[in-house]
């Protein structure tokens, strides 16, 4: 049983309990049908906010999943405090949270890190019977491409209210956690007086030549291509990775890298996701000799992308994967990735990073980021113009 004790505070009569109070929202166990404080073994959620009524009801219903004896045919499981994640994100990126995760709920994560689109295939290779219960994607186009394959299952409404309409996936069956703007890295010194390109088409001009680099094996870029072929059509759009090829664009694994060679002014300009140029920066401990720039606004190359959940059908019969998800979107972890990552949040009233434009203000293309599943078509083509 469920108990609403005040406000929004539940205790259940297994001793499981969650408190919403003004330093946070807090889970744990205390004596069955007693009085439940926030300690002991209490596993708080946030500190100095208050979540959103929905969330906190979302999380009601995971304590319930905690509570659980057991399964019924056909239902969901009780929790047995592990969850297994697949990781576009890398494990220098969110590692650091996801341990934050374990520490807080006591749910063990087994993650899987690895390619954004390798992971998506290998779901989809596995289908029902993948281990993955949530997939972690760093791109829409991937979420969109398991989502297609029949191996994810819808979201609760109270989840996917949590962020705008636009940063949630058809049927609710994935949703954003976190916003990034395609931009790039410009080298004024390699550069010299040369304007600023306002549209990445341009770059296949004489005037780029061996100064333009892609990472065309990292799922931002191949995101973006699938904007592309969706913008200008895909004789338009092999055309330009033609035309890219043939003026000597430089290629590596990593936007990471990309800001690094211009920075070392190997390169003059680098399409990049927007947060590498802080991260970078970061970590050599000193201001770039580079700088971030944006295409004008409309422009493909100004398209704003989202890294992103889903729940699979394997985690559908386990409550730690909504546990987990919800906790996603809380604002303690939408804050770290705008503090730690420089990512934008998607949730109302969170904080948004430093040193670049509010992600209300930014304008992509006319392109859904629903329409960008096509994947496989995306990897085919970058293979058949050289780039793959």
């Amino acid at each position: 049983m469920l108990t609403k004790v005040r406000g929004s505070s539940f205790i259940l009569e297994s001793g499981v309990f969650i408190l919403e109070g003004e330093s946070g929202v807090f889970i744990g166990r205390g004596e069955a049908g007693g009085r439940a404080e926030a300690g002991g073994d209490a596993r708080r959620r946030t500190t100095g906010t208050r979540l959103p009524s929905a969330l906190v009801a979302l999380l009601a219903v995971a304590a319930l999943g905690l509570a659980a004896c057991g399964g019924s045919p056909g239902g969901a499981a009780a929790s047995d405090g592990t969850l297994t994640v697949y990781s576009g994100r890398s494990e220098e990126l969110v590692g650091p949270l996801l341990a934050q995760f374990t520490e807080e709920t006591g749910i063990r994560l087994d993650v899987r890190y690895g390619d954004t689109a390798e992971l998506a295939a290998q779901i989809l290779e596995e289908g029902q019977a993948t281990p993955a219960e949530v997939f972690f994607a760093q791109d829409a186009g991937a979420l969109g491409a398991v989502a297609a394959g029949g191996v994810a299952v819808p979201l609760p409404a109270d989840v996917t209210d949590l962020v705008p309409s636009a940063y949630v996936g058809p049927e609710r069956l994935w949703v954003a956690v976190t916003g990034r703007a395609r931009s790039f890295i410009w080298n004024p010194t390699v550069m010299g007086e040369q304007p600023r390109p306002q549209t990445v088409l341009d770059l296949t001009a004489p005037q780029w030549a061996g100064k333009v680099a892609i990472a065309p094996t990292n799922a931002s870029f191949q995101a973006f291509v699938t904007a592309l072929r969706r913008s200008v059509g895909e004789a338009a759009a092999e055309e330009w990775l033609r035309g890219l090829v043939a003026n000597e664009v430089r290629t590596y694994e990593k936007n990471s890298q990309i800001v690094e060679a211009a920075d070392r002014g190997e390169i003059g300009i680098g399409l990049i996701n927007h947060y590498y140029v802080m991260q970078v920066s970061k970590g050599l401990g000193r201001p770039l000799r580079a700088e971030l720039g944006f295409f004008a606004p409309g422009d493909v190359g100004s398209l704003v992308n989202v890294a992103g959940v889903l729940q699979t059908t394997t985690g559908a019969r386990d409550p730690d994967a909504l546990t987990f998800i919800a906790w996603l979107l809380a604002p303690a972890a939408q804050d770290f990735f705008v503090t730690q990552t420089n990512e934008y949040a998607v949730i109302d009233g969170a904080a948004q990073p430093s040193g670049v434009p509010p992600l209300s203000t930014l304008q992509g293309p006319d392109v859904d980021l629903a329409d960008l599943v096509d994947l496989p078509g995306t990897i085919d083509l970058l293979g058949r113009v050289g780039l793959l």
